[in-house]
């Protein structure tokens, strides 16, 4: 058990952690701090901290372990003002989908014997805000630890023990690779998303309001996707932005390979294709990452 955690963001993951530290009775003290006047009195009245600071010197002050959760585009302004009141031997991690921007915004600020950990739980909903957190988030799912080079094995111990305390599975990885492994696991998808439900906007004026009364369960799961958090996607794409035009590039070579076979009534081509890519779905369930029920373990009602 810490002594006292500090989140800083208290949005979904923030409170998640903040639910499942409390339910792992990880922390003596968990203190939270968010931006938003607001969102700090929401919490407050949830009552999923045992301190709402409305300072972030305060949130931070004596804290073993601080996890930002914010937006990772807030970083490079959240960075220099914790700096100063981290404690020694404290351990700063963070939440972000992307690790090298994250490490170049954060590294430069981090004081000596502050020991500096990104990580990143690969769990989340399309729900946003402090009621939108909840214990047993993060249970079965990966986090990511990526390391900085020279990071204290000791402390990077710590914060494995602390994720796997939350239900977390743990991996470490270089900051780089998981970078362009989330780009096509995550990044991607929620970028077609958003362009999907996008042109489905645009045909909606044509079709008398046909596409959002007839949506199928392929739309409907793509819409959930593009219900995430503006603010967060924005900053995601920004600062992966290498990784994600990598991946997009190769996504759009095997759109064009599609569109060739549709063309040219290749229907072997669409038959072998589809039946490769339908085992991944079937992995996906084999290593439980998701649900073989029907409508993707959701009620039908």
């Amino acid at each position: 058990m810490m002594q006292k955690i500090a989140i800083i963001g208290l949005g979904l993951i923030g409170s998640s952690i903040a639910h499942a530290a409390r339910r792992g009775a990880l922390a003596k003290q968990v203190v939270g701090f968010d931006a938003s006047a607001d969102v700090r009195g929401r919490a407050a009245k949830l009552g999923f901290c045992d301190v709402i600071a409305d300072d972030i010197a305060d949130c931070v002050k004596d804290a073993e372990l601080v996890i930002l959760c914010a937006p990772v585009g807030a970083y490079p302004s959240i960075a220099p003002l914790i700096a100063p009141h981290l404690a020694q031997g404290a351990i700063l991690s963070d939440v972000g989908s992307v690790k090298g921007a994250v490490i170049r915004d954060i590294g430069p600020h981090v004081p000596p014997g502050v020991h500096f950990i990104p990580a990143h739980p690969i769990a989340g909903t399309e729900y946003s805000g402090p009621e939108a957190g909840f214990s047993s988030l993060f249970d079965g799912r990966w986090a990511i630890l990526t390391p900085v080079p020279g990071s204290d094995e000791a402390a990077v111990k710590k914060l494995r023990a602390f994720w796997q305390g939350l239900g977390s599975q743990v991996d470490v990885m270089d900051a780089a690779h998981h970078d362009l492994v989330l780009a096509i696991t995550s990044h991607l998808p929620h970028l077609i998303a958003y362009n999907i439900v996008g042109t489905a906007h645009d045909l909606e004026q044509v079709t008398e309001g046909e596409v959002i009364k007839y949506s199928a369960g392929g739309f409907r799961d793509f819409t959930r996707i593009a219900a995430s958090d503006p603010t967060m996607w924005r900053d995601v794409f920004l600062n992966n932005r290498e990784a994600v035009l990598e991946v997009l590039g190769r996504f759009n070579e095997d759109l064009s390979q599609l569109t060739r076979a549709i063309r040219n009534n290749d229907g072997q081509m669409l038959f072998d294709f589809f039946t490769r890519t339908r085992a991944i779905r079937r992995a996906i369930i084999d290593v439980g990452q998701d649900s073989a029920a029907p409508n993707f373990g959701r009620n039908k009602s």
